[in-house]
């Protein structure tokens, strides 16, 4: 008995310490982000609601819209949780579109482009 409680006052612990905001390994992806920004402002998103670039969102292909993902720039270590709110990127070889500022957080608008890494959030 005395085994189990010590077994379970160690795996406590350690089971909480875990982190709760990702979601399984195989839905991180890392790749390219673009941006895009008053160009497209007031237009119409996927999910419905008018595009702003002056709002933490992004597009990507498969996500659900809503799902609010870290993104984090590998190239400064910059990062911000966006929500899903649109389709895309239409480019190839990028995985995700950034509104203008999400971008600016990550600092790559003079590039244009980012390599990043996408990690969905728990509800």
């Amino acid at each position: 008995m005395r085994r189990l409680i010590l077994l379970f006052a160690v795996a406590l612990p350690l089971a909480l310490s875990a982190p709760l905001d990702a979601r399984a390994d195989e839905e991180i992806q890392v790749g390219m982000a673009s941006w895009y920004g008053a160009e497209l402002a007031g237009n119409a998103t996927a999910s419905g609601e008018v595009f702003s670039p002056a709002k933490l969102t992004a597009a990507h292909p498969s996500l659900p819209l809503g799902t609010k993902v870290r993104v984090k720039n590998l190239e400064n270590g910059r990062t911000v949780v966006v929500r899903i709110n649109d389709r895309g990127p239409f480019a190839k070889n990028r995985i995700i579109d950034l509104s203008e500022k999400a971008a600016r957080q990550l600092g790559m608008i003079d590039d244009g482009v980012a390599r990043v890494r996408v990690v969905p959030l728990e509800s």
